[in-house]
């Protein structure tokens, strides 16, 4: 097996998903206090990020429409000794989907779109597997969450793949629709790609130039990228590292540009000070003028979604007791406010905006780990300025992250386990070898190469793996490069009345990429 980022368990669904609980345990309400002396206050994230063991991190703190702090903390890259800045760049991943959330606002203040149009009258080829789903879904659908679609549902078409976001979107008609539509959360980074799509069919811009001009560039936010394609050219990067148990692995940066509407920017945490400010001003730049509208802004920060709030996370938290999802946010109470938040993953980089707007309070945390230290750390300095004792919360988080990274390890190492017995099978090339398709996915591949059996999963020319026998129809997946989300898996060759072996089955422990949904049917059978 690979050593994985076992961080990632219950990280990405914590960060990218669950983000807003704030598990600070059993302060009192009190009003807010003085803000924290900065000196201080960056001594103690200095030593969370210590503590923690993450390379670098930066740092962004509006209040009372100031910024009082955007410092760096550690190193753009954990073997080297460059410093962090305020202008170093990170992944913020899926905080990308506020942007997009307030480029669609902008486009509906314009009267160019509505929010309740209907996405066919926009993008009249796209089919989920529900026809009344397709006809039915509107353009606030696509921004929160209820498509239908479960959690991270279709991400595999994006991951790594040349498909264009419109060639992805036409693939989900075979993707199954596992939930209630506008009735059940699903967290889904497909229906932002369509986003992305309506507003590129209705400014006549691709999404990254929308953004580029008519955010990024009225905002100042001049180091901010809409691809990993421009940072050839630039200086002062930082590097995508995945947190192992025994220390962090430089990864490399890996493209997004399907998932650009959905998390493909890159910033650092002076650009997004600014993002900050012009969020807690309802959209209005600090010229005065309004980059979008306070309507606009109000429901984006309006519940369209209910989230559930388990026990698990009372426990944690019980001053948090409900939880929703706005349009590009996620929103839910805590200590008495109102908190507008989401989280970011990236291939070896987490991230963590968070608003109170009552305290025209804003934080974001950049990081290049694979840890939960961002959203800890978001909380711990809003507890603060808010006058609470934020207690042992970073070190119980770090608790948790480090116990979920071992559970993971043992989720694979279980999937993978050989029996105690074992007799090694001669791979039978005339039954097994050749191609499976997927309508969903596209094509995988079973070929010998030097005399083994090897798995090629066609549309990510990446996803190449060894296999070697467990035991009956069960091999182990090794795949020849390390990923960040995920580890070693096994494949099964089902095989039909006939005797004859017609499909796999993927099995590869992760919270993130559903391999289980690729029906790989065989293309030919022998006679």
């Amino acid at each position: 097996m690979n050593r994985i980022d076992s961080s990632r368990i219950g990280a990405a669904v914590y960060t990218l998903v669950y983000s807003l609980l704030l598990p600070a345990i059993g302060s009192v309400i009190v009003h807010a206090a003085e803000p924290p002396a900065s000196a201080r206050l960056s001594e103690q994230i200095e030593e969370a990020r210590q503590h923690w063991e993450v390379p670098g991190l930066s740092v962004a703190i509006v209040h009372r429409g100031e910024v009082v702090l955007s410092q760096g903390f550690g190193r753009l890259r954990a073997d080297e000794d460059q410093a962090v800045d305020g202008q170093s760049l990170f992944a913020i991943a899926s905080n990308t989907k506020a942007f997009t959330a307030a480029a669609m606002a902008m486009l509906v203040d314009e009267g160019k779109v509505g929010w309740e149009d209907r996405v066919q009258q926009h993008l009249p080829w796209l089919q989920l597997n529900e026809d009344w789903i397709s006809a039915e879904l509107r353009i606030d659908d696509l921004l929160c969450h209820r498509s239908g679609l479960a959690t991270f549902s279709g991400d595999l078409l994006w991951w790594g793949t040349p498909y264009s976001p419109e060639q992805v979107l036409r693939r989900i008609r075979h993707l199954p629709v596992k939930q209630r539509f506008r009735a059940e959360f699903g967290y889904s980074n497909l229906m932002f790609l369509a986003a992305g799509e309506v507003i590129a069919g209705v400014s006549g811009q691709s999404w990254s130039e929308y953004v580029q001009q008519r955010i990024l560039d009225p905002l100042q936010m001049t180091r901010t990228q809409t691809s990993v394609r421009a940072l050839g050219d630039l200086t002062n990067v930082a590097s995508p590292h995945r947190t192992e148990l025994d220390g962090n692995r430089v990864l490399p940066w890996v493209e997004w540009d399907t998932m650009a509407a959905a998390g493909g920017l890159i910033s650092c945490s002076d650009d997004m000070a600014r993002w900050l400010l012009l969020q807690l001003r309802h959209g209005q730049r600090d010229d005065g003028q309004q980059l979008f509208s306070q309507e606009a802004a109000h429901r984006m920060w309006s519940a369209h979604t209910v989230m559930s709030v388990s026990q698990a996370a009372l426990q944690r938290n019980p001053q948090t007791h409900f939880r929703s999802c706005g349009l590009g946010w996620m929103l839910s109470d805590y200590a008495g406010r109102r908190m507008v938040g989401h989280g970011g993953g990236y291939d070896g980089m987490y991230s963590r905006v968070l608003l109170v707007p009552e305290e025209q309070l804003g934080i974001v945390v950049l990081t290049n780990s694979m840890t939960g230290l961002s959203s800890a750390l978001a909380t711990a300095i809003a507890d603060q300025y808010l006058g609470r004792d934020p207690g042992a919360w970073i070190t119980e988080a770090r608790e948790r992250d480090v116990s979920g990274r071992r559970d993971f390890l043992d989720r694979i190492a279980t999937a993978v386990a050989a029996p105690e017995t074992q007799t090694a099978a001669p791979f039978a090339e005339e039954l097994t070898a050749g191609t499976y398709r997927c309508p969903l996915y596209g094509d995988a591949e079973i070929r010998l190469e030097d005399q083994k059996p090897v798995l090629r999963l066609l549309p990510n020319p990446e996803l190449v793996a060894d296999l070697e026998y467990l035991q009956g129809n069960l091999w182990r997946i090794r795949w020849r490069k390390t990923f960040a989300w995920f580890g070693d898996g096994t494949v099964e060759f089902i095989r039909n009345g006939d005797g004859q072996v017609s499909r796999l089955k993927l099995d590869v422990p992760n919270d993130d990429l559903w391999f289980d949904e690729l029906q790989l049917q065989r293309v030919e059978l022998r006679p």
